[in-house]
């Protein structure tokens, strides 16, 4: 075991993954054709062959296709594929989608919808709306009751990869309650339906988010997935895992963009010396190092506490808020670090470091922004906004 406490098992999946993506898109030439020269975020083929090799299953149970395994598989699964920059967007979206079936889901939907994940099938959620941001509650995208199922009308938007998946987890209202948390209701939604229009919203990141618009769009009763009503209980006990798979990502994101500027500052000749020689980098370098494994600590600290289920459901969530909000901002401080760090190839697209750095930002807003996390990791605290705030 290594000082992490990765099994020699763990271990070699880590390492497994991380040969792909030197194998599969380790080269600049590779990666420019996976992605259109940096403008898709995904490779639908290049998911695909991630299935083949039994990596996407990995923290699925063995009756629905996976390999069994738990949520620290899952991250290192998210933390090599993000560290040997895999364009498999979809993969984090369909894994969360995976854990809200693997706990609520009937048994019929288990095994279709976990079946297909595993085969390398991508699953879309989508929860935001233009009114309903970081207030889930502000939900108004109806499902209205029909004699064979529900009627769905209204706009989502922020939807990541519903482009190019088949099955969109939606989150709509299907009652007015008291509470406005309550009826709110989780729908399978095929993601050729008749009435849904899928549009792509143009961003810094390529083609990543979507706008969707409902128009009568029918589903049966049977695409309920859970609890009619129970959507907003089934979020709130997905999101220590959602934002674990973000904090891995982050995690890989980090390490890929420290490594690169390493080489960098290692080869590159200014004033007759390597530029790593000088004070004023090995100094940030070194503080970089730090803030790199500081925020690997906290993630297979959480890890382990979230899996073994130590402690409170409130310390679980407040560590998990924790790593999201400590390693996407460390990734964030790395990229800009690099960009300043290599000057004018820090911004030129054929180094990457500018790529890295707008790669960093989205994390720090996706899965609650970083904002909300501390929100809530302050309110743990029993530090509540005033009757003014």
């Amino acid at each position: 075991m290594d000082i992490y406490g990765f099994t020699q098992e763990q271990q070699d999946f880590a390492a497994a993954v991380r040969s792909f993506c030197i194998k599969e898109c380790g080269s600049r030439e590779q990666l420019d054709l996976l992605t259109d020269h940096g403008a898709e975020q995904h490779n639908q083929e290049l998911h695909e062959r991630l299935a083949r090799a039994s990596y996407l299953g990995v923290s699925i149970p063995e009756e629905y296709g996976g390999s069994g395994g738990g949520l620290t598989e899952q991250v290192l699964l998210f933390e090599e594929l993000w560290r040997g920059l895999a364009p498999v967007h979809g993969a984090g979206t369909s894994h969360t989608a995976a854990g809200i079936y693997k706990h609520y889901a009937s048994e019929e939907q288990k095994k279709e919808v976990l079946g297909a994940i595993c085969a390398g099938e991508v699953m879309s959620i989508s929860i935001s709306e233009p009114g309903a941001g970081s207030d889930a509650a502000a939900i108004v995208c109806k499902a209205e009751r029909t004699d064979s199922g529900f009627r769905i009308n209204g706009q989502k938007t922020w939807c990541s990869d519903a482009q190019f998946a088949k099955r969109i987890l939606l989150v709509a209202r299907t009652s007015r309650d008291e509470r406005p948390h309550d009826g709110l209701t989780m729908l399978e939604v095929p993601a050729d339906a008749p009435g849904l229009t899928i549009r792509p919203i143009a961003t810094m990141g390529g083609n990543e988010v979507n706008d969707l618009f409902f128009t009568n769009v029918e589903v049966p009763a049977s695409a309920v997935v859970g609890e009619e009503g129970g959507a907003w209980k089934q979020l709130m006990s997905g999101l220590n895992g959602e934002r674990l798979v973000c904090a891995a990502q982050g995690l890989g994101m980090a390490q890929r963009t420290f490594d690169d500027l390493l080489a960098y500052v290692g080869e590159r000749e200014q004033f007759g010396s390597k530029i790593g020689s000088f004070q004023a980098l090995r100094h940030r370098i070194a503080d970089l190092a730090i803030e790199l494994e500081s925020a690997r600590a906290l993630t297979y600290a959480t890890t382990r506490r979230i899996e073994s289920h130590i402690g409170s459901a409130a310390e679980r969530m407040r560590a998990a808020s924790m790593a999201k909000v400590k390693v996407t901002e460390t990734a964030k401080k790395i990229a800009l670090e690099g960009v300043q760090m290599m000057g004018g190839y820090g911004y030129c697209v054929e180094y990457g470091m500018e790529r890295h750095l707008r790669m960093s930002i989205p994390p720090t807003i996706y899965a609650g922004t970083n904002e909300i996390q501390r929100d809530i990791i302050a309110g743990s605290y029993g530090l509540r906004p005033s009757a003014r705030a």
